[in-house]
């Protein structure tokens, strides 16, 4: 068996070598746990960005981020305030750790206190015992009494502030300048989240508008062409009595009769020509504001709106009940003629050919009443407020419309201070009834007449 050869001996430690090891263990402990914690700061700011793509309600991602940012950093409290460039305040948008009913309350002047004055310097500012810098604010029933220590960063976004995000302490407590640099990074991914959120805001404003503008837009056209169907439907009909005289299906007219057809005929092309004026009205902005309101005999007017449409009326028996006396209202004579025209040539649609058709008059309660009615079944009870919203049509009848103008009746009624509804009409049918405020010594409805 071979020799074994000594071992050497391991010489002792001396004290400096020791010392020596000791310091490398500790570097190296310290350097893992720089690591873990710039590997959990990555985390979390990793989070946030998530939570700012992600999350949906406003609100609920400040509270979020001002919680997590408080567990982050170890303290106690987290505020974040929003500037408003119109005020140059800073109100309270999230906190935790204080009264949350503050939220939306709290505002300081921009300069005010060590919040105003961190936006005002758009730098960090540091405060190690708030209680001995005169700079702080002390606001009752919000801030608590305890906090000592308290770090206040600016949010800027291209180089414009847009809030501040604090942090405070109950423990008296120096920030380290890595606190000090996560939270300035904290806050500029705040900053960024902020503006996205006024940038969608605007961008919603924006497209709300241009839904608007869509949809006055496609009211005037539909107005518009209910407008011009009215005169046409009468021209039609005059010209419809014309042929059939000359095609001998009806006997020779007078000659009277014939002048006041060619008459009629040219009036209601008369008429088109206002219609396009008032078109150019809308269009350019004044639209229904800008109605009349002027005392008028209603009785006059409805009369004289029948005595026109009686072409489009012949297929029906026309009951006309006047009262015996005036009755004047107040509203825009044309306008209420077309509501009229409207009502009329909705009954000679839709009322069964060869029924009759009652128009009436008559003063209730400070206003001045017409209601039009037929012999017809009428409007069923569950349809007479929907009849009235835009694009809705009722296949009662042969006739055939686009569903705008009862809407455009009440729409302009309400322009000029009437209204307009459908009631049961006492023989198992209904009646549109229209009503204008009635004239009273002067004035009507507490306001003077002539008013605009």
């Amino acid at each position: 068996m071979p020799p074994v050869a000594p071992v050497a001996p391991v010489p002792a430690l001396t004290a400096e070598d020791r010392v020596e090891r000791l310091a490398a263990e500790a570097d190296h402990v310290t350097a893992e746990a720089d690591t873990l914690r710039t590997l959990r700061e990555l985390s979390f700011l990793h989070e946030l960005a998530q939570l700012a793509t992600q999350a949906r309600d406003w609100d609920e991602l400040m509270q979020t981020i001002v919680d997590r940012t408080r567990e982050a950093l170890h303290v106690e409290v987290c505020s974040f305030y929003l500037l408003d460039h119109g005020t140059d305040r800073l109100t309270l948008a999230a906190t935790n750790g204080l009264d949350h009913d503050h939220v939306g309350k709290v505002s300081l002047a921009l300069g005010e206190g060590i919040t105003g004055a961190a936006a005002a310097a758009r730098q960090p500012i540091e405060v190690p015992d708030v209680r001995l810098d005169p700079r702080f604010k002390y606001l009752r029933g919000f801030d608590l009494a305890g906090l000592t220590s308290m770090l206040s960063v600016p949010l800027t976004w291209n180089d414009l502030v847009v809030g501040v995000l604090n942090v405070q302490t109950v423990e008296t407590r120096r920030f380290t300048p890595r606190e000090v640099t996560l939270l300035v990074t904290i806050a500029a991914l705040l900053a960024g989240i902020v503006e996205k959120g006024h940038l969608q805001r605007e961008q919603e404003h924006q497209l709300e508008t241009l839904q608007q503008l869509d949809e006055a837009r496609a009211e005037l056209l539909s107005l518009v062409t209910h407008e011009l169907r009215t005169p046409l439907s009468v021209v039609r009909a005059y010209v419809d009595l014309l042929a059939d005289a000359a095609g001998g299906i009806s006997e020779a007219p007078p000659r009277a009769s014939v002048d006041d057809w060619r008459n009629a005929a040219v009036d209601q092309i008369t008429r088109l020509d206002r219609l396009v004026d008032s078109i150019l009205v809308s269009v350019r902005g004044e639209g229904l504001v800008a109605l009349a309101r002027q005392p008028f005999d209603v009785g006059t007017t409805v009369g004289e709106t029948i005595e026109l449409l009686q072409p489009l009326l012949r297929y029906h028996r026309l009951r006309w009940e006047h009262a015996d006396e005036a009755l004047t209202g107040v509203g825009d004579e044309a306008r209420f003629r077309q509501v009229m025209e409207l009502l009329l040539e909705n009954e000679a649609k839709y009322a069964p050919r060869g029924s009759g058709v009652s128009v009436g008059t008559w003063g209730q309660v400070g206003e001045i009443r017409v209601y039009v009615t037929d012999d017809g079944p009428g409007v069923p009870i569950e349809e007479w407020e929907s009849v009235f919203e835009a694009f809705v049509r009722k296949a009662r009848g042969r006739g055939r419309g686009s569903g705008i103008g009862l809407y455009a009746a009440r729409r302009l009624l309400e322009a000029m201070g009437g209204r307009v509804w459908i009631e049961g009409n006492g023989y198992g049918g209904s009646r549109f009834v229209v009503a204008l405020p009635a004239v009273e010594g002067g004035l009507t409805m507490g306001v003077e007449v002539g008013a605009q």
